[in-house]
């Protein structure tokens, strides 16, 4: 007698596991940002990145490297202190794969001074495509490129390092940094009592011959398994920068103790500490007394790399979304084809596409501010309200993403539930809102006429844009009044949009009208799917996109 068969149902109507995917080829956006911002030259390299980055082997490493998270390893075996943290290899090899394309150098050259050219939008380009596969070890390889940066301040210091962190060899042996084949810089600010209010640190730094001795405690130390740190301390002239390695200058492993790892809500693959220095090696970087001046230099491209991966974030969710709903039967046609969800997965896919063209054209800036004081002014005014502006649309948006999968969406087998609880970090990693806000005001106060021509240029490009002279004219008045710091968000968040929408009117006009009827007006829709977006403009939007695969 045959045997019944005890299974009650067959897998149909769900979508296939997504395929590999060239992430620029497929990406026509970001292609356009790319072209327009002069990094068209670099197409080839780009290329071979896109598709070596959308394999499924690479959504496999990121998939591993937060499924296993890092563990402190106080001691070793024979009870000597170490301090050292484990990672799953997936995580070294996405580091390896990370430095190999210069993520964390590319934009300086051999001395340490700006690469020039476009080597900001084609490392943002390839910045971009990583975080749509994993953004949880771009916290060091980001902190890594920005030191460069306040390292300028000590050029002695920098000569030093440059020759090792100058390499695209990831080298994660526990080691001095002067011994290694490459290296990874970190940093620590950010103590219990104070956050934002680094003015109120209270770790000490003792001159120690011509080094320091660092005592007191950091509640956020990022990437504790670099080979270095800057980390501000207090010193007789007032806050200062210092350049802490793991060893001193013996071989011996510097007084440096991770009390334990933060339980991160997302971000889970990165390693973040809570640590003691107890009479850490330190050298001085930049002028004592003026550490924060020294560090923000760091802190300005840590932010603009915070924007660019919010919205490498956004994009791998809209493909995520797009695919499946391309894939999946509803009411006898496939989800994707319903009127209600091309809506949403349209202007969806509009907040991307303004949104990469805005990074871009900010990355731009970066690269001609050398020698343009106008993309100086714009780099200063912008990058803060960027940063506020895309970090803060990341979370919503990848909601949005989760819930066109519907329950699948919501589950740890696929990659949004990932993306959902790393979307909020970016916005609140060096500088919340708020702070971002404060940041606008003050660079408008402090360079009022740079500032005030920064804003006319974008008047200039949006005049002919609906609602762009009403948006430019609520900036205005929002930052010139008496307490701008009441309504500091709204006009940020205009600021931020009208760039975007001068940006996309760069690169694609039509869409810029469509960004700005649905973004600029007096009162905009606030949901995906609300905007009255026509159908054929709709399905022109989401092939550029995705092709049908």
């Amino acid at each position: 007698m045959t045997q019944p068969s005890f299974a009650t149902h067959e897998v149909f109507n769900q979508s296939p596991p997504l395929p590999d995917i060239d992430l620029l080829g497929a990406d026509r956006p970001l292609l356009e940002a790319i072209t327009f911002n002069q990094g068209a030259n670099a197409h080839v390299e780009l290329e071979a990145f896109g598709k070596a980055w959308g394999t499924t082997e690479m959504a496999e490493r990121g998939r591993l490297a937060n499924e296993y998270t890092p563990k402190l390893k106080t001691f070793d075996a024979k009870g000597m202190r170490r301090d050292q943290v484990e990672f799953h290899p997936s995580y070294h090899e996405l580091m390896a794969e990370s430095f190999k394309a210069g993520l964390h150098n590319s934009t300086w050259d051999a001395h340490g001074k700006p690469a020039g050219n476009a080597s900001e939008v084609v490392r943002a380009a390839k910045f971009y495509m990583a975080a749509q596969v994993e953004t949880g070890h771009l916290c060091p390889v980001t902190m890594t490129r920005a030191s460069v940066a306040a390292l300028g301040s000590q050029p002695d210091l920098l000569a030093q390092v440059m020759p090792v962190l100058g390499t695209r060899q990831y080298d994660p042996s526990f080691a001095p940094w002067s011994a290694k084949r490459g290296m990874s810089i970190g940093m620590g600010m950010t103590e219990k009592q104070g956050g934002t209010d680094v003015r109120t640190n209270a770790t000490r730094a003792f001159r120690d011959g011509d080094a320091y001795r660092i005592v007191g405690h950091k509640w956020f130390m990022s990437a504790p398994m670099c080979d270095a740190f800057l980390v501000l301390a207090q010193t007789d002239e007032g806050l200062s920068c210092f350049f802490m390695p793991r060893f001193q200058p013996d071989g011996s492993v510097n007084e440096i103790r991770f009390q334990r790892l933060k339980d991160k809500l997302g971000n889970r693959s990165n390693a973040s500490s809570e640590v003691e220095f107890t009479g850490a090696y330190a050298l001085p970087v930049g002028e004592l007394g003026r550490g924060i001046r020294t560090i923000i230099q760091m802190v300005q491209l840590t932010r603009q790399d915070c924007a660019i991966a919010s919205a490498g974030l956004m994009r791998s969710s809209l493909v995520h979304a797009l695919y499946h709903t391309r894939h999946r039967t509803v009411f006898q046609k496939r989800l994707a084809d319903h009127s209600l969800m091309v809506s949403v997965l349209a202007d969806m896919a509009l907040q991307v596409e303004a949104s990469v063209a805005l990074v871009m054209r900010l990355c731009r800036a970066f690269d001609e501010a050398p020698n343009d004081p106008l993309e100086a002014a714009y780099m200063r005014l912008l990058t803060p309200a960027v940063k506020y502006w895309i970090c803060k649309s990341a979370p919503p948006f990848v909601y949005e993403a989760m819930e066109c999968l519907g329950g699948n969406g919501y589950v740890e087998d696929g990659i949004l539930a990932r993306h959902y609880r790393e979307a909020p970090v970016n916005a609140i990693w060096e500088g919340s809102g708020n702070v971002m806000c404060l940041d606008v005001l003050r660079a408008m106060s402090r360079e009022s006429d740079a500032g005030t021509e920064v804003l006319q240029a974008l008047i200039q490009d949006t005049s002919a844009l609906t609602g762009g002279p009403a948006a430019a004219g609520l900036i205005a008045r929002a930052l010139l009044q008496v307490d701008n710091e009441r309504t500091a968000r709204l006009a940020v968040e205009m600021l931020a949009k009208l760039a975007a929408a001068a940006a996309l009117n760069e690169i694609h006009p039509p869409h810029a009208e469509l960004f700005a009827r649905t973004r600029l007006v007096p009162e905009p829709a606030t949901l995906y799917g609300a905007s009255d977006i026509p159908t054929e403009i709709a399905k022109g939007l989401l092939g550029r996109v995705l092709p049908e695969m």
